[in-house]
């Protein structure tokens, strides 16, 4: 369903995305001139955390706030959000692409940007993906200040594991690095982990436990408890694409491993003319100012492209 304005037949650039990518890339494109709209699923990624870190100007700002004026300032250059699901985008040769929606309804579009983000797989252990974005983390720089100088474990679930015990130990004293019969860290790692007072568990983990909501420890296999407060681990980060299959688009494989993720150059031109993508969809890693600055560079990339296309229109249109 949609709510909000009124659908347009036509827009120049449709947005599929509401989070800090689209509103970015559709603020820039109001201000443009360019008749914009934005799709918003409703399903932002931060959803479960309690505010967006490290944002200059807006540190610690719900996520819902973040999106409302967001919006807010997207319509006041014209800009039109509704919240409403992009089911499948197809080419289109007179108009360049058909975007339709959830509902059946269709609109048409010259461009196309996608800033869906992503999915976090998590790992398979009880009690993980209750305490998603609580008691249970990925991210350092999102959440390092607000766990600082808690009881912290990491859960090894891929070769970064280490990585992620060194990152979280510059926030507290007391991290633990559950091997979890997985990847080990290498004799190099070991001696880091040794120096920096990071201990490590053997064994399998069985479940992370909580009481009352909140987190409360490890249960290994054999039944040990490890009291903790925090938990880490590392997603597999899964772009949101399924939509763009009939364009050709799909997914590639991290080269680090990290996840899959939609290709594209600098300015988030994908293979296929005229749909590019910004934010998490293609940058894995990109926290929230990092989404924000993709989607203005897509944004410019694509009026500039407008513009081009309206000038050799109109020339062709006087002679």
């Amino acid at each position: 369903m949609t709510t909000g304005e009124q659908l347009l037949d036509e827009y120049e650039v449709v947005v599929v995305g509401g989070g800090a990518a689209g509103l970015s890339a559709a603020l820039v494109l109001g201000r443009s001139r360019r008749s914009v709209l934005v799709l918003d699923s409703g399903q932002p990624r931060n959803a479960p955390a309690a505010g967006v870190h490290g944002l200059l100007t807006r540190d610690g700002i719900s996520p819902e706030e973040y999106v409302a004026i967001g919006r807010e300032e997207v319509r006041s250059y014209g800009g039109h959000v509704v919240d409403a699901k992009a089911q499948v985008v197809r080419g289109d040769v007179d108009h360049g692409f058909v975007v339709v929606l959830g509902d059946g309804r269709e609109v048409r579009a010259r461009r196309v940007l996608v800033t869906t983000g992503l999915m976090d797989e998590l790992p398979d252990i009880p009690g993980v993906s209750e305490q998603w974005g609580r008691g249970v983390l990925h991210c350092p720089y999102c959440h390092g200040w607000e766990v600082r100088d808690q009881a912290i474990g990491v859960l090894a679930v891929t070769e970064q594991a280490a990585h992620q015990a060194l990152l979280f130990r510059q926030w507290s004293a007391d991290v633990i690095l559950f091997v979890n019969d997985s990847v080990r860290p290498t004799d190099e790692e070991s001696a880091q982990l040794a120096a920096r007072g990071v201990r490590v568990v053997e064994g399998r983990v069985a479940a992370v436990e909580s009481s009352d909501g909140r987190l409360t420890g490890v249960r290994m296999a054999d039944g040990t408890v490890c009291e903790r407060e925090v938990i880490v681990v590392m997603p597999r980060f899964i772009a949101r694409a399924d939509f763009l299959v009939d364009l050709g688009l799909t997914l590639t494989d991290h080269p680090k491993g990290a996840g899959r993720y939609i290709e594209a150059d600098e300015t988030g031109l994908t293979n296929v003319p005229g749909v590019y993508v910004a934010g998490n969809v293609a940058n894995l890693m990109a926290q929230v100012g990092g989404a924000a600055a993709d989607g203005a560079v897509a944004a410019s990339a694509i009026n500039m492209e407008l513009v081009t296309e309206d000038a050799r229109a109109a020339v062709a249109a006087a002679g």
